[in-house]
């Protein structure tokens, strides 16, 4: 008897439970989507595109050519046959490497010295028998920990033979002369093709960090929180032909260890320069009109690739347009079309001011700065047309709940 009355008062509590557990499925799988956008896998990223934005100003400044003002009153005093290219300060602003071409370098090469923040002298970086190049790249990492440079095995002229002589016997021996004061130097590992070299904020424990003979190192950046370094690499038969076509270098992106080991992102050749994503969770580079994005981490990381040629094509179609209407005379159209490099279009269809990305700019996990521009590097100047800049908003695609 007992167990009948009791039975309908157990299945509203048993409906209770069911309820109560469903809504906590519920809560739970709604509480496992990301929080912030570096928890999202590259691949599962959703875009917006805004065309031909301003780019903001804090990130319009491409001046590499900062000379501390203590450097350089140093080398004009002490050094007037080397030229001063630039200073790079460390992190905490306490210590500047120097960059500085001399007489007996080419002029693409050069050499770095390590000084105080007040200007004094402190330690040569470099060996004699290596010889640094791309000076836009020579870095410290964010930490302050490292200091970073490209460089290849220095060319040095090979001295004629000394002539053998025999002294008279009776010949008074002649005086030799004192022995020049250098630095000394660790023996470093050297390469015929360009490699990065890694060492401590001090100059010392010089290294290369990478040790690909035949490659052709020509870019790296650190990540924000200097866990690793994402850089470009292209064979010398492809930097070559590149030249010769009046192209900007192209090479393949690569995340590469404080430790030197690497990982291969793409084995696609990109002359956009990776750029961080701000929490270092991710790198971005393009491909023609194409933007890649790779997971800097995780056990199994992944990569997005945003195709943009279409939403590109009419947004310059609409920058034309309104171009046009600013147009006064046909001198002012004749000039425009004169500008134009014919190979600029991608097709007969696209107008002229369709062109791929060549650079980027990440300064927020959700904004992606992209640059399209037609670009040639002619042996007297750089033509550089069209240039345009575009604001990809990033977010998490929407999650299906099941």
């Amino acid at each position: 008897m007992s167990r009948l009355t009791t039975t309908p008062s157990i299945l509203p509590l048993l409906f209770t439970l069911i309820f109560a557990a469903g809504c906590k499925s519920v809560i739970e799988r709604q509480d496992v989507r990301p929080r912030v956008l570096r928890d999202v896998p590259a691949r599962n990223l959703a875009f917006r595109l805004s065309p031909d934005v301003q780019l903001p100003g804090n990130l319009a400044n491409d001046d590499i050519a900062d000379k501390d003002i203590n450097v350089a009153n140093y080398f004009a005093a002490k050094r007037p046959d080397d030229a001063l290219l630039r200073t790079v300060a460390s992190p905490d602003g306490k210590r500047l490497l120097a960059l500085y071409g001399t007489e007996n370098e080419p002029p693409s090469a050069f050499r770095i010295d390590l000084f105080s923040s007040e200007g004094e002298f402190i330690r040569n970086l470099v060996p004699p028998d290596i010889a640094c190049v791309f000076p836009e790249t020579v870095s410290w990492s964010p930490d302050g920990r490292y200091i970073n440079f490209i460089a290849h095995r220095r060319e040095v002229p090979s001295p004629s033979p000394t002539p053998t002589f025999q002294p008279e016997p009776d010949a008074t021996p002649a005086p030799t002369a004192s022995p020049s004061v250098a630095p000394l130097f660790a023996p470093v590992q050297s390469f015929y093709t360009e490699q990065i070299y890694i060492c401590n904020r001090d100059g010392y424990d010089l290294k290369p960090l990478t040790t690909r003979e035949g490659l052709i190192f020509f870019y790296f950046a650190w990540a924000p929180d200097s866990h690793a370094l994402v850089a470009l690499a292209c064979t010398e038969e492809e930097w070559n032909t590149r030249e010769k076509q009046y192209k900007l270098p192209a090479g393949r992106p690569r995340l590469i260890a404080p430790d030197g080991s690497e990982r291969l992102l793409d084995d696609g050749l990109t002359d956009a320069l990776p750029v961080w994503c701000p929490d270092a969770s991710k790198i971005a580079t393009a491909f023609d009109t194409d933007v890649a994005i790779y997971d800097a981490g995780g056990k199994t990381p992944t990569q997005g690739r945003i195709p943009l040629s279409q939403q590109l094509i009419a947004a310059s179609v609409a920058y034309e347009e309104k171009s046009a209407t600013k147009k006064s005379n046909e001198n002012a159209n004749a000039s425009h079309t004169s500008a134009t490099p014919a190979s600029a279009t991608s097709s007969a269809s696209a107008p002229p001011s369709f062109n791929p990305i060549v650079r980027l700019q990440w300064p927020s996990p959700e904004q992606l700065y992209l640059k399209t521009a037609f670009v040639r590097v002619m042996p007297s100047e750089t033509i550089n047309t069209f240039q345009r800049w575009h604001l990809l908003n990033l977010s998490a695609q929407a999650a299906v709940l099941k």
